[in-house]
Formats: C-alpha cells, structure tokens, sequence
C-alpha cells in the first residue's frame, strides 16, 4: 500500500501546521492515496517520524515524502533526510541562521520491506506564478 506524507517546516504559530493540514485534507479528498499524513519538523506534533511511522502502522509499504517547501534548502537538502534515516551527504556541514532550535524527530527505524521515496520542494512552476499573480491583483 502507498502512503503519502507532507512535510511542512512548523512553527510557533499555528498556521503552518493548520496550511500544511489543510493541503492533506484537500489531498486526501481526490482518493489518490489511500494513506496521507503530516510530519512537521519543528515545534509541533506529529512530528516526521511520528507520520511515518503512522503511515506504517496503517499498512504502507511505499511512502511518498514531499516537502512543503517553496525552495530547497539546508531543511530540505539536509534535515530532512537525516530524520528520514536517507542523508547521504557529509555530517560536518553547519546549520547556522541567527537562532537555535531543535529539528525534532530520531532518525527512522525503517523495516526493510518498506520504500521511503524522497520528492523535490516545490520549486517554480507555472501554478504557483499564477497564484502569486492572483494575490498580486487581489484576488
């Protein structure tokens, strides 16, 4: 079975959480996977592993993980992976930005008949420039 897991950064606030959850939502709508969770990275509950293990719990076999993030960066190119258990780049690289925090979640205990796939942010796309024009023009 496949499951799909959004992973959204988090926050202090809760209207990350509550975007992120509504996008799962409105995913889950279109019966496109029969499994879909959130995993939050910071600040809030669930957390990544806590998602994934969830979606394990309900059967998955395939997880889909799709980070909720315009752009890449050291939370999607380095954190992320690293709490998926699938980093493969070096451990020494620094992650400073003016403020501490925790990226909660242990690396993953994966068992071996499950397939954790790893997508792109969402990057620029012709969708997300008519939106910004949308919002641009008021609407």
């Amino acid at each position: 079975m496949e499951a799909l897991v959004l992973v959204g950064h988090g926050s202090r606030l809760p209207y990350s959480k509550e975007l992120v959850s509504k996008i799962a939502e409105k995913i889950r709508e279109r019966n496109l996977y029969p499994i879909v969770e959130i995993g939050l990275m910071e600040f809030n509950e669930p957390t990544i592993s806590q998602a994934v293990k969830r979606a394990i719990e309900k059967g998955a076999k395939r997880i889909i993980v799709v980070p909720v993030f315009l752009a890449h960066g050291q939370h999607t190119k380095r954190d992320i992976p690293k709490i998926l258990g699938i980093y493969k780049g070096e451990e020494e690289d620094s992650h400073h930005h003016g403020h501490h925090h925790h990226h909660h979640g242990e690396p993953l205990e994966v068992p071996e008949d499950v397939e954790i796939i790893y997508r792109e942010p969402i990057g620029v796309d012709d969708r997300l420039v008519d939106i910004i024009i949308d919002r641009a023009l008021g609407n």
